[in-house]
């Protein structure tokens, strides 16, 4: 009998206990928050730009979900570019608006940490069950269970409100009140929105107190949530590309602590 083959290094990434890549994003991002300068955030999206191909989520699916991100990220810096903080030549200057080189270094850096930050964000919990996520914050992270139960109930409802937008739009509209005011119809809706909401979670809290999820005392689960030497690897090999941007930045003196004395 011959023995299958090994799965592919994207399926395992995929496969990865939730807490891991949640810790790894932590681990990965700290520090790039601590710092703002074009080096460290440089660094450490070309790292991530070289491991997303084995992060197990295709290249259709990345651009579907990441293109907010390349075209916000962009515009932040536009933002600073014009409104940023002036230091050495300026290069154009109207009203409030003042192009420098200091604003220009500064808006190169905020785009590249947004994109060094929110990236990986996306990539990595794509490939996320939020059930598996769950199971992780329970049974690794060891966080009360009535706080995680009730946040994935929550979380799940989620997805109910497009679905309820859909059919409040289509119920008014055969009504005949939604054919002007689109203001007034906005808010009507969401109002309408707010408290079919409000009516959704009680009914789902009365339901999981009555079948027992706000009991005291250990909880069994359904699934066994495993952190083993692989998922230790993956938060490791996201410090590691936290490591190597920050040194970057600090061997060519870049390094800029927002946290530090002005």
């Amino acid at each position: 009998m011959q023995t299958p083959p090994p799965p592919a290094l994207g399926t395992r990434v995929a496969r990865l206990n939730a807490v891991a890549k949640l810790l790894a994003i932590v681990v990965l991002t700290v520090p790039l928050i601590l710092t703002l300068d074009v080096v460290s955030a440089g660094v450490a999206l070309a790292l991530e730009l070289a491991l997303f191909p084995f992060a197990g989520l295709g290249w259709g699916a990345f651009w579907r979900r990441t293109w907010i991100v390349w075209l916000l990220a962009p515009l932040t810096g536009l933002t600073i570019a014009l409104y940023g903080e002036t230091s050495g030549q300026i290069y154009a200057e109207w009203f409030v608006v003042r192009i420098s080189e200091g604003s220009l270094a500064l808006a190169l850096a905020t785009m590249l940490r947004v994109l060094a930050i929110a990236l990986p964000s996306v990539v990595l919990f794509a490939t996320v069950d939020p059930t598996d996520l769950a199971d992780g914050l329970a049974q690794v992270l060891r966080l009360p269970a009535r706080f995680v139960l009730g946040a994935l109930a929550g979380l799940r409802m989620v997805g109910l409100f497009m679905d309820d937008w859909r059919a409040l739009e289509l119920a008014r509209r055969s009504r005949g009140v939604a054919d002007r005011g689109r203001i007034r119809r906005f808010l009507g809706m969401a109002f309408a929105l707010l408290v079919l909401s409000i009516r959704r979670g009680t009914k789902l809290a009365v339901a999981m107190e009555a079948r027992g999820f706000g009991a005291p005392g250990p909880r069994s689960w359904a699934r066994e949530s495993r952190f083993g030497v692989a998922e230790w690897l993956f938060v490791a090999l996201g410090a590691a590309v936290a490591a190597v941007a920050v040194a970057s930045a600090s061997l060519l003196g870049t390094w800029n602590f927002i946290l530090g004395p002005g």
